[in-house]
């Protein structure tokens, strides 16, 4: 028979341990801002970043819900796949609206927040007969339809290519030129070279081309040489921000030269993420993907990807595999803009097929 537990063999109590106090009154790095990042404890604050025009961190503010809810009609029963379940907030949107019976299948390639965004929809109640969740870029549409059993496709497939904010926002990531980060900016960490790999790599010529197509930067050439001469020198967010700044400096404005610096982040980022031939084979793929009747909607955020999806529907009308397209550019409304300020590039084209 085991003796009684005397006082010296209870475990010791653990000592209470303050979370780190951030600088000054208000918390200014992404770390620090541990109230935004759990809105279920702290709803108030949530709300009073929200009507401030920002984004709280570590969440995202889906963009144009409701005009997507109307061009793609998602009706009770019907199967949609969300190319680019992100945050989860157009996800949820839909699932809501095919209900009862409706399936959804959400794609995204982003192995941190994936998991979390799944979290986040089961807590909601939605359970497995009506939410699949696949990693993989909207380049493996059909391969996640098919391995889910929808060989002939989904009533309804939506594609938003923006950056979502959590991402954007994290340092650790190395998407935001606001804090100091490594130079990573890949969407699968597993896979391929960090943003400071690609840029040892690649030549002058590539650089240029890469500045202009992937972000309409009209000093690609200059900023091109400027980036060629720091080459293998840039290992931080901070690195390749401030290179931008010394090419421009004196000769433009603080505002362009602000401006440049986000061009240069977003062309290296779709550059090291082959996010342009994704979504070409996104485009290739969609005739097949969708039923008789089904419809998409995709949401892009600069020039190159517009061009390519107003090309691709076009040419997908001209054809008759779509019986209808947009005639025009969907853009966000002016309350919109204002309260979520990210929003601003949006750029919704739809299709319907025949």
């Amino acid at each position: 028979m085991m003796g009684a537990m005397t006082e010296s063999d209870a475990p010791a109590p653990q000592p209470h341990r303050r979370r780190p106090r951030y600088r000054g009154t208000h918390p200014r790095r992404f770390e620090e801002k541990y109230k935004e990042h759990a809105p279920e404890l702290y709803p108030g604050l949530v709300e009073h970043v929200r009507e401030r025009g920002m984004t709280p961190a570590g969440q995202h503010v889906s963009i144009m819900t409701d005009e997507v809810l109307e061009v793609l009609a998602p009706r009770p029963g019907e199967r949609v796949v969300d190319a680019t379940l992100g945050f989860g907030g157009h996800a949820r949107s839909l699932l809501a609206r095919v209900r009862p019976g409706g399936v959804l299948l959400g794609l995204d390639t982003d192995a941190l927040e994936l998991p979390r965004t799944e979290e986040r929809l089961r807590k909601a109640g939605f359970g497995a007969e009506e939410l699949l969740v696949r990693r993989t870029n909207f380049a493996g549409l059909r391969a996640a339809q098919y391995e889910v059993g929808w060989v002939e496709g989904a009533d309804v497939v939506f594609a938003d290519l923006g950056l979502s904010s959590m991402q954007i926002d994290d340092p650790a990531r190395g998407f935001t030129f606001k804090f100091e980060g490594p130079l990573d900016m890949r969407m699968n960490r597993s896979r391929g070279p960090t943003a400071a790999e690609w840029l040892e790599r690649a030549t002058v010529d590539e650089l240029a081309c890469v500045l202009s197509e992937n972000a309409d930067e009209p000093r690609a050439e200059r900023l091109a040489r400027a980036l060629d001469a720091r080459r293998g020198r840039m290992k931080t967010t901070r690195d390749l921000a401030e290179t931008v700044q010394a090419a421009l400096s004196g000769r433009l404005g603080d505002d362009e030269v602000e401006s440049s610096v986000r061009r240069v982040f977003q062309a290296i980022r779709i550059a090291v993420n082959d996010e342009l031939g994704a979504l070409d084979a996104l485009l290739r793929q969609l005739p097949e993907a969708l039923r008789s009747g089904g419809r998409v909607a995709i949401l892009s955020f600069h020039s190159g990807e517009d061009r390519r999806v107003k090309h691709a529907f076009r040419a997908g009308l001209d054809s008759a595999v779509y019986a209808e397209i947009s005639d025009e550019v969907l853009r966000p409304s002016a309350a919109e803009r204002r309260s979520n300020p990210r929003s601003a590039p949006a750029k919704l084209r739809w299709a319907r097929r025949a």
